[in-house]
């Protein structure tokens, strides 16, 4: 796995074996980050990845210039990992901070001051369609944050009252919301 751009850029890095997560790929990161930076400039902003797995997005975030970025998992040993190599790729400045926790459960009492959150649930979870609402009905939640989920084509969320619009690389779709 790489990251595909900013100041990491080409950076490879090989989660473990043991790891299960379906990591985003290169091709759909790239079109997603593409997409992102047309909307907000990331230098100095927050951002929340959520079901992080391989810290691949949580990475990217860094790469590009947040100043901080939540990384969220229910896997102490997938947190493990992302802290390791946020520690190579960044030594000196802690930028990425990693939280063990159900998101599902979290994201009813998180403070979600972010400018962006990134959800990518397994694809298999039941609870997927409930994230959109477990976010925007937090009212802690920063006025203008952009809001992402990754999911398969099987979900749809056009009837979402903050869905904005859906994007499609290859098996991987992005919803966003504002």
């Amino acid at each position: 796995m790489r990251i595909v751009g900013g100041l990491y850029r080409s950076r490879r890095f090989s989660p473990p074996k043991f790891f299960k997560a379906r990591p985003t790929t290169d091709f759909a990161k790239e079109g997603l980050f593409n997409l992102i930076e047309n909307r907000i400039e990331l230098e100095d902003k927050k951002a929340l990845d959520l079901f992080s797995g391989t810290g691949s997005i949580s990475y990217e975030f860094m790469s590009r210039g947040c100043n901080y970025v939540m990384a969220v998992d229910n896997s102490a040993k997938y947190l493990s990992f992302v802290e390791k190599t946020a520690k190579l790729l960044n030594p000196d400045e802690k930028i990425l901070r990693t939280y063990k926790a159900n998101v599902f459960t979290l994201l009813k009492k998180l403070n979600l001051d972010y400018d962006i959150i990134f959800a990518d649930p397994p694809y298999e979870t039941d609870k997927l369609e409930t994230i959109p609402d477990l976010i925007f009905n937090n009212d802690t939640l920063k006025k203008d944050a952009i809001v992402i989920i990754e999911h398969s084509s099987i979900n749809n969320f056009s009837q979402h009252p903050h869905f904005q619009e859906k994007r499609v690389y290859g098996k991987v779709n992005f919803s966003f919301f504002q």
